[in-house]
């Protein structure tokens, strides 16, 4: 398979580029290496690789080339076409069954927080209504995520958007230009507005980790997994999505079970040796200094995520069985994490320069995307969370 490409084909490349890294950027479409993206460029599947960041996407070379008949026919005939090359995405196969020339998949928060309901399907048929989407009910991801995709199209060729349950967000399209509008239309129709924490006690927290091998995350908005009320309530009964799997594979949502403020006379880090984090009851959260950067972006998605979904939404958690089939795949990302393989790109909630990086570094893209999640054109959303 040759590599070469010509002209025109690299700057399409440049284009995905230019688009993940936007995308990327953003924390509330993507978190760390989740997400993935491609373009089919004379039968090669230029596709992120596996445990690549998106927002890395303009300064370091994060695509890689696959043989997209040899893809295909590793889907036709039931094998993981990730097994091709070790640095390829488990969702690979999903990139080869969308007919779309651009394929983006994306953790988008407000995506997720109306995918883990139980009346998804029926809640967004009016937000997307005219938009050629289907709703794909939860599979793990990789071959069987595909299989449900090829399904779907088969019934509805001209799908374009496709809600993914208890996962994310795909689009195609013919280019990178019209993945982005349509990207910008869907985040527009699922906006959330996230409901507004009680202050954190960061004076508590502080004498906490006195001395400790604990500190505060340094995004700020984590701290409302434990000063917000219905925020707890939701992550005490169960797991909402894979990413989740990250901290624990058990079926049992211990890790984000809140805690009682420990007295930091006591010895109570010793109760907790494996934790990565602890949600303080009213207080806050604190982390592992070793906390990766992906693991931290992680805890930043899952807030957002909680943030936007209300006290009376009727939620659907993974499974015991579908956590099983998920937790298969989990090892494959642990050893990214702990390999190092990820950026570190900068994560600061509050700085605008670096959630827009992207469009910075590209200087060619649409200013039209100047907040996270495109949400400058959609303040005046009223659905809010209570």
């Amino acid at each position: 398979m040759s590599k070469d490409i010509s002209v025109a084909n690299q700057a399409e490349l440049g284009s995905l580029r230019e688009l993940s890294a936007l995308v990327g950027s953003d924390l509330l479409l993507t978190q760390a290496s989740t997400g993935n993206s491609s373009i089919k460029l004379e039968n090669i599947l230029w596709i992120k690789a596996s445990g690549k960041w998106m927002a890395d996407a303009i300064h370091e070379d994060i695509f890689i080339p696959l043989d997209l008949a040899e893809v295909k026919e590793c889907v036709k005939q039931k094998a993981n076409p990730a097994e091709l090359d070790v640095r390829a995405s488990i969702e690979t196969a999903m990139h080869a069954v969308m007919p779309h020339r651009v394929v983006l998949h994306i953790h988008s928060v407000d995506t997720i927080a109306w995918a883990v309901r139980q009346d998804a399907p029926v809640q967004l048929k009016c937000r997307l209504d005219g938009l050629l989407w289907q709703w794909i009910s939860y599979v793990p991801s990789g071959l069987p995520l595909a299989r449900e995709i090829e399904k779907a199209l088969s019934a509805c060729p001209d799908t374009n958007v496709l809600i993914l349950g208890n996962h994310g967000l795909v689009i195609g399209g013919d280019d990178c230009g019209a993945v982005e509008e349509l990207l910008f239309q869907v985040q527009q129709r699922l906006a959330l507005c996230p409901r507004q924490p009680d202050p954190t006690d960061y004076a508590a927290l502080a004498k906490i980790t006195d001395g400790s091998s604990w500190s505060l995350p340094d995004d700020n908005e984590i701290h409302a997994l434990g000063t917000d009320a219905i925020s707890r309530a939701i992550l005490s009964v169960g797991l909402l999505y894979p990413c989740q799997l990250i901290f624990s594979t058990s079926s049992a949502p211990v890790p984000f079970r809140s805690i009682p403020c420990p007295d930091p006379r006591d010895q109570w880090e010793r109760r907790y040796p494996n934790r990565q984090f602890l949600i303080i009851e009213r207080c806050g959260v604190i982390v592992k200094r070793t906390m990766t950067p992906a693991q931290r972006a992680m805890m930043s998605g899952l807030a957002q995520v909680v943030q936007r979904i209300n006290s009376s939404a009727p939620l659907r958690y993974l499974t015991d069985e579908e956590i099983v089939n998920s937790s298969s795949i989990i090892p494959r990302y642990r050893e990214l994490v702990d390999s190092g393989w990820y950026s570190v790109f900068p994560l600061d909630r509050n700085s605008t320069t670096a959630k827009n990086a992207g469009a910075t570094r590209s200087g060619s893209l649409t200013g039209r995307v100047e907040q996270p999640g495109f949400q400058k054109d959609w303040q005046s959303s009223e659905l809010t969370n209570t």
